[in-house]
């Protein structure tokens, strides 16, 4: 039996980020589709830029909700989640780096955000079965070693996100 488009995986898009200001404007570009229960997961090695997405998306999306832009989007390395009321959306940002089973991901509320708002997730492996299969991974990393601000983003649309994956570049 052959799965219905909306369900198959997306080929993937590879976009060249030269700096931050072109990670911003991705991040905003996805803002403008995002839709509440979506699921964007931000992969790739430390320091590569999966929090300055995260803080330009909530930015794009508290100006596209017509919301107060948050004073601060902090990382959530120790805290594990920040979560941000932008108007009728909400925005629950997690990064489950030190997480040690996929069950503790439910004590801070991974299932209350799936359920109801967008969720951002740094280093969603640490999910593994429990990672929802209706995702966009975003894969970043390094572009060129005599390009040090320079970025590679990789975005992989699975279930909804196959078909608006393609809106994005």
């Amino acid at each position: 039996m052959t799965a219905p488009v909306a369900l198959l995986d997306a080929p993937d898009l590879e976009i060249t980020l030269a700096d931050e200001a072109a990670t911003a404007r991705l991040a905003a570009a996805l803002a403008s589709i995002v839709r509440r229960r979506d699921v964007i997961t931000l992969n790739g090695p430390l320091g590569v830029g999966k929090t300055a997405f995260a803080r330009a998306f909530i930015a794009a999306l508290a100006a596209r909700e017509r919301a107060a832009v948050p004073a601060e989007v902090p990382s959530p390395t120790f805290t594990l989640v920040q979560t941000y009321a932008l108007g009728p959306l909400a925005v629950w940002h997690f990064d489950l780096y030190r997480l040690s089973r996929p069950e503790d991901a439910v004590e801070l509320g991974i299932d209350e955000a799936l359920a109801e708002a967008v969720t951002l997730i740094e280093w969603p492996d640490r999910l593994g079965r429990r990672l929802p299969a209706d995702r966009l991974d975003i894969v970043l990393s390094y572009e060129h070693a005599d390009r040090p601000e320079a970025r590679r983003a990789v975005l992989t649309g699975h279930g909804s996100w196959a078909g608006r994956v393609a809106h994005v570049a």
